[in-house]
């Protein structure tokens, strides 16, 4: 071996190799992993859903619902709910709270299309639902596919009904509709910002009357016959409803090689189970142990489910207190993976990235050291000490990972909840996995990165 050949072994970064790096017996233990994930996905469209999913899993696992009260021992696992839209796992540590608390923090919230307090009208022989979308999408990539209902109305009475249609092929769907490209040749030259308003989004849900009789919006009255009849519902019920609307479609694999996994809701979904799954392989910790799952980040992590409620901190402060610590300390003590995605090179549109510094599919979980946009505005950046352990805790567990920005300096960026997390003197890093077509209503990650993040959480577990 030549002189410089030895010395840029030692010295410079080793080349990318992607899936090659993996042993048979990790891709093999990766495709099997993603055999639940694929299940959770399915199960856990929206926040309400997810939360749902989750605490059935955790009780599974022995997982019991918190009791402020309780005093509890070394690897004892308990449960705590927020208005069933995010939720607390934790497993009690060998030294409690006195070295502070190991956090892995991911959304459960995605991108989709929200239903406007009075939606429902009819026009020309239809009646349709007036939508406000929910988190930042490209409109267009919404029309003209399969969509499902989820969600929950309150009546009067404060009666709660949960609605889920159109997941199963066998119910009826809905969707939004968009013009045939014979008449659309005015707007094709717009901008797509131009091209698609939010007004545009209405759901198509119904085309025949109630009857034949001379009274008006008998379509619509139809749609309030079924939805009565099913649920018990009228139009004023609306007012008091969470009604998401989500793709229609199942998570497939992706690929000949079916190396890959595609769905709705992998951004953050593809980080919070395994975060979860690393605290369910959590017996007996150093410290106590915890997997946070919020809402509301694709909006801000505004509100008392997101990640700037104080929801997470008193849950830290009350364990602190059963210890005799003070909560304050114990956070500044505590250490942090925010489990969130970033975006995977794609060589369809190479001019976005800057390729030295982005992350790519199959090369392993991706550390952002920072997110925010242009100056690093609006971000937490982690500092070289902290990013030292990090790359420790990776290496000794055998956790094939990679660094990555979200796209060019001034064209890219995006927020994260890390930010909320190091606002409580938390040291910090976004870590999670490389997501392609991210935001979109079908959108592609690796199996074998989810398996890396699932060692991820575990190594800063244990």
């Amino acid at each position: 071996m030549s002189n410089a050949k030895e010395l840029k072994e030692k010295l410079m970064m080793k080349e990318r190799r992607g899936a090659a790096d993996y042993s048979a017996e990790v891709l093999k233990e990766a495709d099997a992993y993603c055999e639940g994930y694929k299940r959770f996905l399915d199960h856990a469209r929206t926040e309400r859903e997810a939360v749902a999913t989750v605490r059935k899993m955790a009780q599974e696992k022995g997982f019991v619902e918190f009791d402020p009260d309780h005093r509890y021992q070394p690897g004892d696992r308990v449960y705590i709910v927020n208005r069933e839209k995010a939720i607390g796992l934790a497993v009690i540590g060998k030294n409690g709270t006195a070295d502070g608390v190991r956090l892995a923090i991911a959304h459960i919230d995605s991108p989709r299309i929200d239903l406007k307090p009075n939606p429902l009208y009819e026009s020309n022989g239809m009646a349709l639902f007036k939508t406000h979308y929910y988190g930042g999408i490209k409109k267009y990539q919404w029309t003209a596919i399969p969509l499902a209902l989820h969600g929950r109305v309150v009546k009067l009475d404060g009666t709660a009904v949960d609605i889920h249609i159109g997941d199963d092929p066998k119910d009826e769907c809905f969707l939004i509709t968009d013009l045939l490209p014979h008449l659309d040749k005015e707007r094709v030259t717009q901008t797509m910002g131009k091209a698609f308003t939010g007004e545009d989004l209405n759901i198509l849900i119904g085309s025949r009357p109630y009857d034949d009789s001379d009274e008006k919006d008998l379509i619509a009255l139809n749609v309030m016959r079924i939805l009565n009849e099913r649920y018990g519902i009228e139009e004023d019920d609306f007012l008091s409803a969470e009604l998401n609307f989500c793709p229609a479609y199942p998570t497939r694999d992706v690929g000949f090689d079916r190396s890959m996994i595609g769905g709705y809701g992998h951004d953050d979904k593809c980080c919070a189970y395994p975060s979860v799954t690393a605290i369910f392989d959590t017996e007996l910790p150093e410290s106590t142990c915890i997997t946070y799952l919020t809402d509301k980040e694709e909006t801000g992590s505004d509100g008392n489910t997101g990640m700037q409620s104080d929801f997470l901190r008193y849950f830290i402060y009350d364990l602190a207190k059963a210890d005799g610590n003070e909560g304050y300390r114990v956070l500044s003590r505590s250490k942090c993976l925010s489990a969130d995605v970033n975006a995977a090179f794609d060589p369809t549109f190479s001019s976005a990235y800057e390729q030295k510094n982005c992350s790519y599919i199959n090369e392993g979980v991706v550390i952002s050291k920072y997110t925010g946009h242009g100056g690093k505005y609006d971000t937490s950046d982690a500092s070289a000490e902290f990013m030292g352990e990090i790359r420790f805790m990776l290496e000794k567990n055998g956790v094939k990972w990679q660094i990555g920005e979200l796209g060019k300096v001034d064209i890219g960026g995006g927020g994260t909840i890390a930010k909320y997390v190091a606002n409580m003197n938390v040291d910090v890093v976004d870590l999670g996995v490389a997501v392609l077509c991210m935001h979109a209503p079908f959108e592609v990650i690796s199996k074998a990165d989810m398996l890396m993040a699932h060692k991820a959480f575990y190594g800063l577990f244990n």
